[in-house]
């Protein structure tokens, strides 16, 4: 057996602080003039916002429970939160952008003014401090899924105040009463649909699905190119965590290869510079064996 170390990001927790200082305070600028603007977009938005809080704090304490060390109960340590923590986010954000597309359909019915200059300003506070907690996550975002999923949530979000600030525009320009809540209701769609993969994805990652970046196929092929491996079975990749994916095969050998351990020592160089599969556990096993295997004696 060989198991790498996790590339689990370790010093964010002040982006992460900083990140929810920034954005709970603006959530509650953006709602306090939503509210007395009667603009659906800006509420739409703080609503949004709001989800998004409360994702950061799923995220940063999925990344605070990944880094406790294993235990005889808990073999594996808590890798698995940062999973459910997307998973949940992905709940949340499903429920929340449900409830506000819903109010915007019935304000294209029954439309309302809007004082678009502060809707606007407001806006583009939103577009300043989406882009800085972004910047706050970019780095992390390069190895880590549940750090790049926070850097695209609020790039996006970034983007979001942008079209709500082309709606406040629009309204001075045209005096459009209905784009208001056709802006919501656009950006409602756009989360949604976005929203929707990371729920399929986390969901598959927590059946224990082969994570999207690495094809089986081609896992076995590099394995099989091994010097003295003849065959594979029992192989299975899944992912520990958003930072750490893990991978279990035995190795059908020849007679004439007595040096496990540089075989082994291969296939874990393989596994992590290929297809960054940093837990690697390695069954060696004789032909004979494997068919033994092969007729039910043992397990499949």
């Amino acid at each position: 057996m060989s198991h790498g170390l996790s590339h689990q990001p370790r010093s964010h927790g002040r982006a992460f602080a900083l990140g929810l200082a920034l954005n709970g305070g603006f959530v509650l600028i953006e709602a306090w003039y939503g509210w007395q603007t009667q603009s659906l977009a800006l509420l739409a938005d703080a609503g949004h916002n709001l989800s998004d809080v409360a994702g950061l704090v799923l995220a940063w304490a999925a990344l605070a429970a990944s880094q406790l060390r294993p235990d005889d109960r808990h073999t594996y340590g808590w890798q698995r939160s940062s999973i459910l923590a997307g998973f949940a986010n992905a709940i949340l954000l499903l429920v929340a952008m449900g409830s506000l597309g819903w109010e915007a359909i019935e304000r294209l019915r029954t439309p309302a003014l809007i004082d678009a200059r502060t809707v606007m300003v407001v806006a583009g506070i939103g577009v300043v401090i989406n882009s800085l907690t972004a910047f706050l996550f970019l780095s992390g975002s390069k190895n880590d899924l549940n750090m790049r999923s926070a850097f695209l949530h609020m790039a996006a979000d970034a983007l979001v105040s942008v079209g709500v600030m082309l709606a406040g525009a629009l309204y001075l320009w045209q005096g459009w009463s209905w784009i208001d809540p056709a802006v919501s209701l656009a950006i409602t769609v756009l989360i949604i649909f976005g929203t929707w993969s990371l729920l399929r994805e986390t969901l598959h990652l927590l059946f224990d699905g082969v994570p999207a970046a690495i094809i089986l196929m081609d896992v076995r092929k590099a394995l099989l190119t091994l010097p003295g491996v003849v065959d594979l079975h029992d192989l299975h990749v899944w992912a520990l965590g958003t930072a750490e994916n893990a991978l279990t095969a035995h190795l059908v050998v020849n007679e004439h290869l007595t040096d496990h351990s540089n075989l082994l020592l291969a296939a874990e160089e393989l596994m992590h510079h290929k297809f960054e599969i940093t837990h690697v556990t390695l069954q060696i096993e004789s032909i004979e064996h494997a068919r033994i295997c092969a007729s039910d004696v043992c397990s499949v």
